[in-house]
């Protein structure tokens, strides 16, 4: 069976993770979120995918390559251009980049999936595609019920007792909103679908096919799951799915590692007197990162592999990426950092090079210096 991994987008509201990282591309404990999607789609038979690829579309395929390691065939469809021997990204949407794949060869045959590939899923595919040949559907979409004041943040979807689309709403406020159902960006499509996109154009699955079949009154069905669905499509959230792992209540994410002691775990030769450490987990700490002496870390915080975490520090709730070291006597509460970029709970971001803190907050390869320890980021409320 076929499936498409839509991976071409800039995540501009991932960022900054995202200025050197595609989307699909970020860690969750040391693991990209595309290759949990892949495993997914290996276990319900979906061995042929397509990927579109657009911003750093390099570093996805030379992760995933052929697919071969992991057990299913991938190919890349690149959208964009070369400029002066560089190449440019230039995505055609979700839509658009279905129909180009369909333009060069037609692949989509049969009944085929579609994945979002920005978020942690573990749903029954099988069952799913099973319902949407019985309804006789061209398109269904896997919705989710959430609770109302969550609904603000997500595409609503409005069905009607036979679970046909009739309408939707753009992150409507609370208020307004005529249903808790929300898009999940997981879609089941029949071929004939890519008839109605156009060709050599940027074209949006939401915005303009989705509307498109209520109008026409085509068979465009929703299917209510209750299934684990973990969003990172904003900073937030990308936070909140990593102290979900770290907390256990994600299934089908192992925390890597060792367990060193209860609930901590470790990479390889972590450098650490534990004697001399209070770590209180959950906590993962990535392989050849140093933990010196003195040093506070309170779960669920993850550190990333190659990182120093310098004396007399305090990490509490934060996510550390690889090779970032983090100064003497410093304070981290409800932080992300992200080589020279520092970012609160709420997405807020500080560029610690501009501001001239970076001997604070640098990558763990430089030549340390030697300053006072300051306490920067210690109020209760960081």
């Amino acid at each position: 069976m076929k499936a498409m991994i839509l991976a071409a987008g800039k995540g501009t509201r991932v960022r900054p993770i995202t200025y050197t990282i595609p989307k699909p591309m970020i860690p969750i404990l040391q693991k990209p979120v595309m290759e949990f999607l892949v495993e997914l789609l290996r276990q319900h038979g979906f061995t042929e995918i397509m990927v579109n690829v657009s911003h750093l579309a390099h570093e996805i395929e030379e992760y995933f390559q052929d697919g071969q390691r992991f057990g299913v065939q991938i190919a890349y469809s690149f959208e964009g251009y070369i400029e002066d021997g560089k190449l440019v990204g230039k995505a055609l949407g979700s839509a658009g980049g279905m129909k180009r794949i369909q333009d060069f060869n037609p692949f989509f045959d049969d009944t085929f999936v579609v994945l979002c590939g920005d978020a942690l899923i573990d749903l029954d595919l099988t069952k799913a595609v099973a319902w949407h040949r019985q309804k006789g559907a061209i398109a269904t979409i896997i919705l989710r019920d959430v609770p109302r004041e969550e609904v603000s943040s997500y595409g609503v979807v409005v069905t009607d007792t036979e679970h046909r689309i009739k309408a939707f709403q753009e992150k409507p406020n609370v208020e307004e909103a005529l249903s808790t159902l929300i898009n999940t960006g997981i879609y089941i499509f029949e071929p004939e679908i890519l008839d109605l996109i156009p060709s050599g154009m940027e074209y949006d699955i939401g915005s303009q096919l989705f509307p498109k079949l209520v109008e026409m009154g085509a068979p465009f069905f929703g299917l209510t799951m209750d299934f684990e669905w973990v969003d990172i499509g904003k900073v937030p959230d990308y936070w909140q799915a990593v102290r979900s792992v770290l907390a256990g209540q994600v299934a089908n994410v192992q925390i890597p590692g060792r367990e060193v002691a209860p609930n901590i775990y470790t990479g390889i030769n972590v450098a650490v007197n534990w004697d001399k450490v209070n770590i209180q987990g959950p906590v993962y700490i990535g392989g050849m990162t140093r933990i010196e002496d003195g040093v506070t870390i309170i779960g669920p915080t993850m550190i990333g592999p190659n990182c120093c975490v310098c004396s007399g520090a305090v990490v509490d709730n934060c996510v550390i990426f690889e090779y970032s070291r983090l100064g003497a006597g410093i304070r981290l509460v409800d932080k992300l950092v992200f080589g020279r970029y520092c970012v609160d709970k709420n997405g807020t971001t500080i560029d610690v090079r501009a501001a001239a803190l970076d001997w604070l907050i640098t990558d763990s390869r430089q030549t340390e210096r030697m300053d006072a320890p300051v306490d920067l980021f210690g109020s209760e409320d960081a």
